[in-house]
């Protein structure tokens, strides 16, 4: 029975011509690039069909899905105050979860639980999107709990206590880097003297290797970019840009890059030649990509009249241009890649019309047109330019249920798969059908 199961998964996730999956945070690419078509140009007034809505716990971490399968984790709270401040650390006791939902009715197929208290600040919950390869889903949380499971039945295949491990501590706002599936290799934001990146054996949970130091590991995501004739591992760690051989650890070459309060969150993406890295505190940088080595040399630095400087939700390029939310006034700017000069902005799609810190919307591209999923619970459907935002139209697909400086928000990344959208909030994920 266990292989048949498993057979059944393995057949779902070959079949990616009929349908994408979003296998780990941000999609197939980790790029924010949804690549279905048959989805729908603009929402019907009588709104769009959801498909399932199902009861669930706390949780910052969006939903992954692969075949006929959603991957989420939650925290279910015992006891603990969950109210929010930016400078304390909240005690909880409580269980974080591992839950497997059928993607089609939204039925419990498997979960997995553990015993976990935490010592965080805005402590509602996981942090990062599961990872899914093959029959293997991986999960970390907010305390460093690593965890590999069986795809179709939820067993432990391995796992690990990061902070035990590794002699490190949470950071302050928890364990925050999506962790990254390269062929056999599982990339990880851990901390600790000379570890804030490991490369572990995803299939056995074995240290390939570990590198870099620094005061702090910060939040931001490893990714891969290929420039300079080889293949980069890039991680951007509260004191500075690094890049990495992905097979061994070995530094290429680092630039100094530092945010206010260790807050290094949003992936720097790639744009052809230009690597673009932006955080909290009007901090924000351009490199140029050498072509003929692994090197970067900075093109500019923001200030506070230009750029967009992002934390909760990563920017998207799209030719040369740079679509972000900032994180100090909440508003969706577009900015030029070369020179950092600002294009326009809006608060329309994040907070609505005014000033808010940290106001988020995500950002999902798909084909001319881009999916935004705001703070307040909207999916907007619109069309960015380098002459402005123009919205097509909106759908209010949950409750904004979380808390941050006194207004209600859903700070959770969705994902887009069998054409429709998976998102969730602390009380309920929800499936949409955008089918056209």
């Amino acid at each position: 029975m266990r292989y048949v199961a498993a057979l059944t998964l393995l057949l779902n996730l070959t079949s990616l011509g009929h349908a994408d999956d979003w296998p780990q945070w941000m999609g197939p690419n980790r790029d924010g690039v949804w690549h279905e078509d048959g989805i729908v140009e603009a929402f019907p007034e009588a709104g769009l069909t959801v498909k399932w809505r199902v009861p669930i716990h706390l949780g910052y971490s969006g939903p992954t899905v692969v075949g006929d399968r959603v991957f989420v984790t939650d925290y279910e709270l015992a006891s603990g105050d969950l109210s929010n401040s930016p400078g304390r650390k909240n005690k909880l006791t409580g269980k974080e979860r591992v839950v497997c939902l059928n993607a089609e009715t939204g039925e419990l197929i498997w979960k997995h639980e553990y015993d976990c208290p935490y010592e965080v600040s805005y402590p509602s919950g996981p942090r990062c999107t599961p990872a899914v390869a093959g029959n293997h889903v991986y999960t970390l949380g907010a305390e460093g709990n690593l965890v590999c499971l069986t795809a179709d039945e939820g067993k432990v295949v391995w796992s690990k206590e990061l902070k035990a491990e590794y002699q490190t501590k949470a950071p302050h706002w928890g364990f925050s880097g999506h962790p990254l599936i390269d062929g056999d290799r599982l990339y990880c934001l851990v901390g600790g003297k000379g570890s804030v990146v490991v490369a572990f054996n995803r299939h056995t949970g074995e240290e390939l290797w570990k590198a870099i130091s620094a005061k702090d590991a910060g939040y931001c995501p490893p990714s891969l970019i290929t420039a300079g004739g080889v293949r980069q591992l890039i991680l951007w760690d509260p004191e500075k840009i690094n890049s990495l051989n992905p097979d061994t650890g070995e530094v290429y070459w680092q630039v100094p890059l530092v945010p206010d309060y260790d807050m290094s969150i949003v992936a720097p993406q790639q744009h052809g030649d230009y690597l673009f890295a932006s955080a909290i505190g009007n901090v924000g940088a351009l490199l140029k990509l050498d072509r003929d080595k692994p090197a970067a040399s900075v093109v500019w630095k923001g200030d506070s009249r230009n750029a967009v400087y992002s934390a909760n939700s990563t920017p998207l390029i799209v030719d040369n241009t740079i679509y972000g939310v900032c994180c100090r006034g909440g508003q969706l700017r577009g900015v030029d890649l070369l020179t950092g000069k600002r294009l326009w902005e809006s608060f329309q799609p994040t907070t609505g019309k005014r000033p808010a810190g940290h106001g988020t919307a995500f950002l999902v591209r798909n084909a001319d047109r881009f999916f935004l999923f705001s703070e307040s619970g909207d999916l907007i459907v619109s069309h960015l330019s380098r002459s402005g935002y123009e919205e097509i139209s909106r759908f209010h697909v949950l409750e904004p249920t979380g808390e941050a400086f006194g207004r209600p928000v859903v700070w959770t990344h969705p994902a887009f798969a069998r054409r429709s959208v998976f998102a969730r909030n602390d009380k309920e994920i929800v499936c949409v059908s955008l089918e056209k």
